[in-house]
């Protein structure tokens, strides 16, 4: 089962520390990341991500990649051509619902990550929840988290293998 947590921040300066504390704690096994992501809402609501550089093994699967920033696009409206001029757009959005990944769950991280607010995204394969919820609690961040099945994640990696 994988973790999809989105720790929203009312500024950058929290996020980014918070980031950074993220890629800590991978190196220091407390979570096994299959992605990770810094998003930032200007004042103006658009959407800047950043990703870490090579850090660890973040993203080393071209199917858990795309589908991580699937996620992302999805869940900050950041553009993504091949599904938007595609029909897999709508059939991934159906597939989502089914997975935990809810339009209720997209409609908390839209309302919770808004203009001037920042973002940490996390998506944890493997994760201390107690070990990683200490390490975070200093910068004060509001958690909105969802978890997916093995065959929920597999379900949405299909789908995008689709395209």
């Amino acid at each position: 089962m994988s973790d999809l947590i989105v720790i929203a921040f009312d500024n950058e300066a929290q996020a980014e520390a918070a980031f950074n504390e993220v890629q800590s704690l991978e190196n220091d096994l407390v979570v096994q990341l299959a992605g990770l992501a810094l998003v930032k809402v200007d004042g103006e609501g658009k959407t800047h991500v950043e990703y870490p550089g090579a850090v660890g093994n973040i993203g080393a699967g071209a199917a858990g990649g795309a589908l991580f920033g699937t996620l992302i696009g999805i869940l900050f409206f950041v553009p993504f051509a091949g599904l938007i001029f595609g029909g897999l757009f709508g059939a991934l959005f159906a597939g989502l619902d089914k997975s935990g990944l809810d339009a209720q769950f997209r409609d908390r991280v839209k309302s919770t990550v808004s203009a001037g607010k920042s973002a940490v995204v996390v998506y944890a394969v493997k994760l201390t929840q107690d070990k990683f919820a200490a390490a975070l609690a200093p910068y004060e961040g509001t958690v909105v988290q969802t978890s997916l099945s093995e065959e929920d994640e597999q379900a949405l990696i299909h789908d995008l293998g689709a395209q």
